[in-house]
Formats: structure tokens, sequence, C-alpha cells
């Protein structure tokens, strides 16, 4: 037998029970101020370090001093430093130092795991995401019931024999999230349709509980060709519907193609004769009259003065040079070689 729990907080009959005394203000570590700013002085870069903010009370004898921080890029960001008094003491000594944000500062957000952050078309061709053990987007599907004809339909038939299908809940919410998209009817290709999709012969109906609803549009001229569409949905290429025919003014040709164009044969001995047959004589040209005025005439020009001959200068003869003496110069004789 287990006995009954015993509650701590109970008090005696008749007792006021205790009130969570509030800490106070130590005045010793509120005093510590220059103690605190050397501490966060140390800890951060030179010069970050800005006024005293104010100190705060964090428990008994503890004392939280708060300085502007003068980093960049860290607005409304605080050096904190907490100092503390032992009991009966009168040393103040340092317990911590932290850089804190304030209301203003600027903040990462809220870490998310992988899982949850992934949204709708971020999966690239050669990403694979993580089995979800728990989705309820998905239960558990038709299992082997050792019957031939009860597997033959569940697999074959009803297209099951998967480990898991699509739940209700999953069913809802992806019927919700095409029929409210571009694949539904308010959509303004659907506004502009002349008929539904649920009268097109290109428009195949899922299986399943999706075909009150849903089909695959297999018209390869819609702009909706192999995607799930709506029954209410629609587009221009629908199979039953047709242009309208209007009048139009066709404007005449420029040039007329249509009528004959008369043409005269020649003869092939006059071509050849260089005569042009039936050719009518050009008419003689008039000359042209003289409308020019008659030129102004011209005064004769006066005669050049005679010019007076030059008289040849006069230029002494030149003596005439006697050649130089040459005097013949006597072969000498040759004596013959020893031997010869």
């Amino acid at each position: 037998m287990t006995p009954p729990a015993v509650d701590d907080t109970a008090t005696a009959a008749g007792a006021r029970p205790r009130r969570a005394r509030k800490p106070v203000l130590d005045a010793a570590a509120a005093a510590a101020v220059d103690l605190a700013r050397a501490a966060a002085e140390e800890v951060a870069e030179p010069g970050s370090v800005g006024e005293h903010l104010g100190a705060s009370v964090e428990g008994d004898r503890i004392v939280g001093h708060s300085f502007a921080c003068l980093l960049r890029g860290y607005r409304d960001w605080q050096w904190v430093v907490t100092v503390t008094r032992a009991s009966r003491a009168r040393t103040v000594t340092v317990s911590e130092v932290c850089l804190l944000p304030g209301e203003g500062s600027l903040r990462a957000p809220e870490w998310l795991p992988w899982s949850q952050r992934l949204r709708p078309g971020d999966v690239g061709p050669q990403d694979v995401l993580p089995r979800r053990e728990d989705d309820p987007l998905l239960d558990q599907g038709y299992e082997d019931a050792s019957d031939e004809d009860a597997d033959r339909l569940a697999i074959w038939e009803l297209g099951l024999g998967r480990p898991r299908v699509l739940s209700r809940l999953g069913r809802d919410e992806a019927a919700t999230r095409w029929y409210e998209g571009d694949r539904g009817p308010r959509t303004e290709i659907a506004e502009n349709a002349g008929a539904p999709c649920s009268t097109c012969g290109y428009f195949l109906l899922m299986a399943g509980s999706m075909r009150q609803v849903f089909g695959v549009c297999a018209n390869e001229w819609s702009p909706e060709d192999g995607r799930v569409v709506s029954v209410d949905h629609g587009c221009g290429a629908h199979s039953e519907t047709d242009v309208e025919p209007h009048a139009t003014d066709v404007a005449p040709p420029v040039v007329d193609d249509l009528a004959p164009e008369v043409l005269e044969l020649v003869p092939t001995a006059e071509l050849r004769a260089g005569a042009e047959p039936d050719a009518e004589p050009a008419e003689p040209v008039e000359p042209a009259e003289a409308t020019a005025e008659p030129a102004e005439p011209v005064e004769p020009v006066e005669p050049a003065e005679p010019v007076e001959p030059v008289e040849p200068a006069e230029v002494d003869p030149v003596d005439p040079v006697e050649p130089a003496e040459v005097e013949p110069v006597e072969p000498e004789p040759v004596e013959p070689e020893a031997g010869a």
C-alpha cells in the first residue's frame, strides 16, 4: 500500500503562510560601477563599452550593471556585468560578463529544424527528404488478408498494395489546394472558357473518391496538358467548342492575277531581221528654241611692248693644256731557270 503524499507546504493550523521576500538592492554591489566597467572592458574590444545605463537587482546581494555597447552593428545591445557579495562580507566580486540584446536589437530569427524550414518547391533533382513516421497525411495501407479475391480487388482494382496511402486529412488538403489554386474554377482562363472540363473529350477522371471533383487533362494544345484540373475548370482548347465565324471585308488585290493578259506574238523572221512589227515611226523632235541671250562683245587686248634683246657676256678664252711627256720603260730581260 502506497503511503499518502506529504505536503511540505502545509502549515500548522492557525499559522500564516510565509510570503516570498523581495530582494533588496545591495548598496555595496550597486556602488561597484568601476569594478563592473573594468570587467566589461577586459572582455570587450577597446572602446566598445559606453556609458553606465543603470543597475538592477537579480537576487540577494546580486546586482547587474548595464553599459551601452558601442560596437558597429550592435544597436540597442548592452554589456551586462553581474556582481555579488558574500554574506557578511564587504568585498564585491564579479560573477559574469555578457552581451545581451535590447528591444530594438537586430536578432536572428528563431531557430527551426531543417524539416520544418523546408517548403514546397525547395526539393531539387538530387535532394532526398527524410521519411516521416508520424505523417498525419498518410494512413496504413492494405494488408494481406490471405484471400485471393480480396487481394486482387484491393491491389489491382483499388490501386492499393502500398505500405501507406493518403488519409482523409491528406485527401482534403490536396483537394483544397488544387481547387483554390490555379487548377480550379476561379482562374482567368477558366472564366473565359466556353465550356467546363467535365464535358471535354480530353478529360480523364481520377481514381477513387477524387474522381468526383478532379481529373487529368490530356490535350496537348491546352496549357493544362498533363495537370490535375477540376471538373468546373476550363480553357480555350475544349474539344466541343468552336470559333464563331465573322464576316470580313476583303480588299481588292493590288495586282490582278486572275484576269488574262493579251500578248501579241512576233514572227521569228522579223525578230532575226531586227525589224519591229507594227512599229510606229518616231515623231521628229523639233529643235529647241534658243532662249539664251547673246554674249556681250569682248574688248580687244592691246599687244605687249617688244622686249629688247640681251647681249651675250664676254668670256675669256682658255689656254690649251699641253700633254705631259711620258718616258718609255724598257723591259728587263728574264734569265732562264737552272735545269730548264
